[in-house]
């Protein structure tokens, strides 16, 4: 796991890697056991992440690694943690286990609150390896283990760790303060868990803060009901458009079966796209026999959506269980 800290270490902002996250939330709730993130509704808390500089230096790291270790369902992983001096925040060398060995930065000597967040991103990786989830590349793959990280309660320390001061900037990770924050607000969708409180760094909250203003914009893009005026217009508009190319007969509220819907890869090979990609912003119009579908992505989870164009309905997400309010 990289660390960035000091005057020469200006910290990056916005949402660069958000296709890959997006894509690494979906693909971890496909891989995780049919219980779903159910295990980690109730994430690590400050109290089991906290490491005084009056605690003994191994005896601590081994009694917070055990506590990480809990809170990802990983009770079997015993993490043996060393100090060493290196350029890395920590390293993890994963192996068969159950004992996983972890070396962490010299500097988490001294600078022990964020110990924590270190071997959170490191345990993780242990629980990635034993699912056999990863990304092509090493930089994807670290994404997707700062996503797991934060989606299954323990990453909310890596978001935590970030700081800026007139001393200099630190972060711990790969994603942005922003993406972290994004995360943890589709988090707090799945399990209804609220990390703000446990933020002491005032830069990680307001990070958290923009991140979720971007989960909620997820929550208000057509189909869905509760998109604003002037996305509604636009997807009429495509919708119509679709419908009206298709020939008589095969669009409008109504074509396509009853209000009811479940999950989908974008329908089966034989349906005809009307909207090629980046034709409308996060949908996009299918025939399907004789009537139309919406596909589009679950605000919460990615996995892609199939509905009939039928006006007002209710679905159910088949991977994360939302129920969503559409209008298509």
């Amino acid at each position: 796991m990289t660390a960035h800290r000091g005057r020469g270490s200006p910290v990056e902002h916005g949402f660069p890697r958000l296709a890959t996250v997006r894509a690494a939330i979906t693909a971890l709730l496909r891989r995780l056991p049919d219980d779903g993130i159910r295990p980690y509704a109730v994430g690590l808390s400050p109290a089991d992440a906290a490491f005084a500089d009056a605690d003994d230096l191994h005896l601590g790291a081994h009694r917070v690694a055990s506590a990480v270790v809990t809170a990802l369902g990983l009770p079997d992983a015993r993490m043996v943690v060393a100090f060493r001096p290196m350029q890395e925040a920590a390293t993890v060398e994963l192996a068969a286990g159950p004992e996983y060995f972890v070396e962490v930065n010299d500097r988490f000597r001294t600078h022990r609150r964020d110990l924590a967040a270190a071997l959170a991103h490191e345990a993780t990786h242990v629980l990635l390896h034993r699912l056999g989830l990863h990304f092509p590349t090493t930089a994807d793959d670290e994404v997707l283990t700062d996503t797991a990280a934060a989606l299954l309660g323990v990453g909310w320390l890596l978001l935590d760790a970030y700081r800026e001061d007139a001393l200099g900037h630190q972060k711990l990770g790969y994603l942005t303060p922003e993406e972290f924050g994004y995360v943890l607000a589709r988090r707090e969708l799945l399990v209804g868990e609220d990390p703000s409180t446990r933020f002491t760094s005032p830069q990680a909250y307001e990070a958290y803060v923009r991140g979720r203003a971007l989960a909620d914009r997820d929550l208000r893009r057509a189909p869905l009901a509760a998109a604003d005026a002037a996305e509604r217009r636009r997807y009429a508009r495509e919708r119509r458009a679709r419908a009206e190319a298709a020939g008589p007969g095969t669009g409008g509220p109504g074509a396509g079966g009853p209000g009811a819907a479940g999950p989908g890869t974008g329908g089966p090979a034989a349906a005809r796209s009307w909207a090629g990609r980046g034709a409308a912003p996060g949908y996009r119009f299918e025939r399907d026999g004789g009537g139309v579908r919406v596909t589009f992505d679950c605000p919460v989870c990615g996995q892609r959506l199939r509905l009939p164009v039928a006006g007002r309905l209710r679905a159910r997400c088949g991977l994360c269980r939302t129920v969503l309010d559409c209008d298509t």
